[in-house]
């Protein structure tokens, strides 16, 4: 399977349109941003990508309870057969749209970026955590299963202490920490890109804090032990020509003009499928030359087992291969 683990997952961002303009938002979506993917493009594309074996929708954006549609989409995922999560900053999450969301969400991962005036600043809004916060009673009250995903820095590692015990408060099945990636608005950010130090004590603290409180964590990094454990699960062996694009590669991403990429919102063009407004995704996935990807894959798996690295971003990593080394170049 993909790095992801055992989920397949499509991952999809309907809308760029956003009540807030977060200073890391890796698709630069804000409130005057119109991007919009149309419905019947969506389901065709889900419909086809659970052929293809993708077991979970992902909806993000933007925000992606301002998309119109959200609803029939993920009863439409529903119908297939597909487990559905959504990503949203939280602050509309009041209970007439959380009575919308119950049964046709399985899970609503909502940002919380650490304390009050962190989170505040990372989302470009003073009032962001406190208008988050006074709709956690209803989340909790609603029954839908819910996670926090918080962005970890170079400055909030320390922060994660009240991300759990808010998560404990709130009856939170999950915490998940990303860390932060240099894309879309976010590139104004390097500096505050976790290192490897930082990296490391977040990676302990947020094992230490998921046994204290017994929620579980997952930490978007890679160890050296999951490389030389697991080397199928970093893409650097050919797939079966029999298998499904599902079988081998999670997340594919779809994006909002309708580009279909590997792995994470604004992969390197070259690396695309293709875009499903041009033709159908069943049909970008059959003559999809995945080389390119493979090469790259196996030229970072080389360097980090190499460099005996303990722990990385993978996907950041592959991201910044994708940008800064084109198919054409790749292939010489």
């Amino acid at each position: 399977m993909g790095l992801t683990g055992a989920s397949a997952i499509l991952q999809v961002h309907p809308s760029r349109r956003c009540n807030l303009r977060c200073h890391h938002c890796y698709s630069s979506s804000g409130p005057w941003v119109a991007d919009t993917t149309d419905l019947d493009v969506l389901l065709r594309t889900v419909s086809q990508a659970r052929k293809l074996g993708y077991e979970v929708l992902a909806v993000s954006g933007g925000e992606p309870l301002l998309f119109r549609d959200l609803s029939p989409l993920l009863g439409h995922a529903h119908q297939l057969g597909m487990r559905t999560a959504v990503t949203t900053n939280g602050l509309l999450l009041t209970e007439k749209r959380l009575s919308k969301l119950m049964g046709l969400v399985d899970v609503l991962a909502i940002s919380l970026d650490g304390h009050p005036e962190t989170h505040d600043w990372m989302r470009g809004d003073r009032r962001a955590f406190a208008r988050m916060f006074a709709r956690l009673p209803a989340v909790r009250d609603s029954g839908i299963t819910f996670a926090f995903i918080t962005t970890l820095t170079m400055l909030n590692a320390h922060e994660l202490e009240f991300v759990f015990e808010l998560a404990t408060e709130y009856n939170a099945a999950l915490v998940q920490v990303h860390p932060l990636e240099p894309d879309g608005a976010g590139a104004n950010l390097v500096a505050s890109v976790p290192d490897s130090t930082e990296l490391g004590f977040a990676f302990f603290e947020a094992t230490r804090l998921s046994v204290v409180h017994g929620i579980p964590v997952q930490i978007d990094v890679v160890t050296q032990k999951d490389l030389r454990s697991a080397p199928e699960r970093f893409l650097i062996a050919p797939p079966d020509p029999r298998a499904s694009l599902a079988s081998w590669l999670t997340p594919l991403v779809l994006e909002t003009d309708g580009t279909v990429v590997p792995l994470s919102y604004g992969f390197g063009r070259g690396y695309a499928l293709g875009n499903v407004r041009e033709a159908p995704l069943r049909a970008l996935a059959e003559r999809w030359d995945s080389e390119p990807l493979r090469r790259q894959a196996l030229i970072l798996y080389e360097e980090l087992v190499r460099d005996d690295v303990k722990l990385t971003n993978w996907y950041e990593r592959m991201m910044r291969r994708s940008i800064a080394t084109p198919v054409d170049i790749a292939a010489v």
